[in-house]
């Protein structure tokens, strides 16, 4: 496959992340059968395209995007040709920078929605030339969108285990077992990459004693998560955990119900951010999968963010699944391009989880309830190998 990636215009003022479209499009390419042909893709300004747009199909303004064939293709696949030049794609990055902001999405989430286009129109369809064409494709690019997100990435997520709940069993008695930091050790043997624990203010389930026996024991990373309350501070500050993920907190919730309103607590977020960061300290925001969210995580300095996964696992209908799992990923690639880092966690399970971790963007998952729940049936070990190996990128090739 020879894949030519040009840049006719200035990027720098965009975050392009061209490692990350060259990647898309190689498995885009893979996905449709054409490995073996020939694409170049031009990014071009406005006024570029809309040169080609006015000379080619007597149009003026700029347009998204246009396609070039080298072959007629209509009705058939470059598979059973021999022709190896697929063509051209031009595409705007003012115009998609443009339609992603007013779409609330990444700009490399709308640049792959343009190459899955693109490259479809070099394969000969179209959706202009009637009702039945342009559902075939819509339905095409919805189809390869889909493959993308369920497709190889090339490194493998990270898993971090929760033992929150090993306490809260421990604590229903008030004795002394099960021992969440022995069930520590268990996940980190079994292939854990960190330790997840939230000591709350009221001690409903982690304690201070574990916090404190994890930080000698955990050979990983060790998560504390925690609320911005001045005594969780002063502890996060005398253990010196690997990093501390802020969270909200009701003594009245279960569980963590949704995100931290960082905008609204940015004061407050801001101030504990510069404790940990001048103790060495990186520091995650536990958010909703929202911009506006994102772009103030940002601007206090958070290192991480982890996306709340929770409206996505709790979702009813095919549909509304999709509809999160889309925020979700959109979130992490405004996150990822804003220069944070990202996590995802909350509600994830034996089936819901893999189309996360397929995201190229996350780093790492954070997974409690249902691994130990889990582990209930099958023992601790097992239950985080089981879920290890559905986190594994698949396997590349036909």
């Amino acid at each position: 496959m020879a894949l030519n990636l040009l840049f006719q215009t200035d990027t720098s003022p965009y975050l392009i992340d061209t490692d990350l479209i060259r990647s898309r499009v190689t498995r885009l390419m893979d996905n449709l059968f054409i490995e073996n042909h020939h694409v170049s893709i031009v990014f071009m300004d406005d006024r570029d395209i809309a040169s080609y747009n006015n000379r080619y199909r007597k149009r003026k303004g700029p347009t998204n995007v246009l396609s070039f064939p080298t072959g007629d293709y209509r009705g058939s696949t470059p598979e059973i040709t021999n022709q190896k030049e697929l063509g051209d794609i031009l595409i705007s990055i003012e115009t998609a920078d443009r339609e992603a902001k007013i779409d609330n999405k990444s700009l490399n989430y709308r640049l792959t929605e343009l190459l899955i286009h693109g490259l479809l129109h070099l394969l000969g369809y179209d959706h202009e030339q009637s009702e039945d064409e342009a559902q075939q494709m819509g339905d095409k690019e919805k189809e390869l969108f889909n493959k993308l997100n369920h497709s190889g990435r090339e490194k493998m997520v990270q898993l971090a285990i929760n033992v929150d709940h090993v306490a809260t069993i421990r604590e229903a008695r008030g004795i002394t077992e099960p021992d969440p930091v022995l069930a520590a050790g268990i996940c980190e043997l079994a292939g854990a990459a960190g330790i997840v624990v939230h000591l709350r203010e009221d001690r409903r389930h982690i304690q201070d004693r574990d916090v404190r026996l994890l930080r000698q024991t955990v050979k990983t990373k060790l998560n504390l998560e925690m609320a911005t309350s001045k005594e969780i501070i002063d502890i996060a500050l005398e253990v010196k955990p690997d990093m501390v993920t802020l969270v909200p907190e009701k003594r009245k919730e279960l569980t963590t119900e949704g995100g931290l309103n960082v905008t609204t607590n940015k004061k407050k977020v801001l101030q504990t951010i510069k404790k940990m960061n001048k103790a060495g300290i990186p520091v995650s925001l536990f958010i909703d999968p929202d911009a506006k969210q994102i772009k103030t995580a940002k601007d206090v300095g958070a290192t991480f963010v982890e996306l709340h996964t929770g409206r996505y696992c709790d979702a009813e209908s095919e549909e509304d699944r999709d509809r999160e799992f889309t925020m979700i990923e959109e979130s992490a690639e405004i996150a990822f391009n804003t220069g944070l880092r990202v996590n995802a966690g909350h509600g994830l399970d034996y089936l819901t989880t893999s189309r996360i971790a397929a995201l190229e963007t996350i780093e790492e998952l954070s997974i409690g309830h249902a691994i130990i729940t889990r582990s209930v049936f099958v023992g601790l070990d097992q239950a985080v190998r089981e879920m290890m190996a559905l986190i594994k990128p698949p396997l590349q090739g036909h």
